[in-house]
């Protein structure tokens, strides 16, 4: 599973509330292939760059793409042999919000960590089931995660093990849904630059496109290449939302969405009351 993210982490100040602070909404996108498909990666990096002549720059990158460029590389992506997962989290409610209980772990990025988390509970029951159905067992799944100058990976990780002990003892706080642990290991989580991936430029596809479909502030706001994404975000009883979408706070009217803004959440099955 390669994971990137758009947006920022940042909660002391949160734009439109603050005329300058970190942004309204922070994504974090995933994509998850079998080991299979791997070695497909990067073909398949090359093949949607040939397709939509994207040659300028070593890499694929969605946010230097024309807006017609962005739909057909959706519409590329949402053919391959891949599953995506995003979390779209709007943070005017969190505005200044500090977590006592994670500093005093030492957590500095507790925001950050637990929307990783909520990707992680859906990614990694999907993992179970499928590896279970087809190879009678767990199978485990290697995370890739973009790497960013002011994130410390190794609080993740240790994010994890803190729910994997609390789930054996049955004291997970927030206890909906856990990381499914039988197909995690800790030696199986890396952090590499998105230039040097193909996997996460894939990832930053889906992050960015999400992000566009969410931020109204920039002028750059369209929900159409997001939606083109759909036949591969996995279902839970036939339903995206909450599964594959995943829309922050919950219930969805906390997060005081504008009009705009719930058209993407809308398409996915959110249902917003007055």
């Amino acid at each position: 599973m390669y994971i990137d993210e758009a947006g920022d982490d940042g909660l002391r100040r949160v734009r439109p509330i603050d005329k300058v602070g970190g942004t309204e909404w922070l994504c974090i996108g995933a994509v998850l292939v079998r080991k299979d498909n791997e070695d497909n990666v990067v073909q398949w990096v090359k093949d949607i760059r040939a397709d939509i002549d994207a040659k300028q720059g070593p890499v694929l990158h969605y946010r230097n793409l024309s807006p017609t460029k962005k739909l057909r590389a959706c519409e590329l992506l949402s053919q391959k042999e891949a599953v995506f997962f995003i979390v779209c989290s709007n943070k005017k409610n969190m505005r200044g919000y500090q977590n006592s209980r994670a500093a005093i772990r030492g957590g500095k990025q507790f925001f950050y960590n637990f929307c990783v988390r909520l990707l992680m509970e859906r990614a990694t029951e999907l993992c179970l089931k499928d590896s279970v159905n087809k190879f009678g067992e767990p199978r485990c799944m290697k995370v890739i995660f973009s790497e960013r100058g002011n994130h410390s990976y190794g609080q993740t990780k240790a994010y994890w093990e803190i729910l994997k002990r609390q789930a054996a003892a049955n004291t997970t706080f927030l206890n909906k849904r856990t990381m499914r642990h039988e197909v995690m290991r800790y030696n199986l989580v890396d952090y590499v630059p998105h230039t040097q991936n193909a996997g996460l430029q894939l990832a930053d596809v889906v992050a960015s496109a999400f992000y566009q479909a969410c931020d109204t502030l920039d002028g750059k706001w369209n929900p159409e290449p997001a939606k083109l994404l759909s036949p591969k975000m996995p279902r839970s009883s036939g339903v995206i939302a909450d599964h594959g979408v995943i829309l922050q706070p919950t219930p969805p009217e906390k997060a005081a969405l504008n009009a705009e803004q719930k058209q993407i959440f809308a398409f996915y099955g959110y249902a917003f009351q007055d």
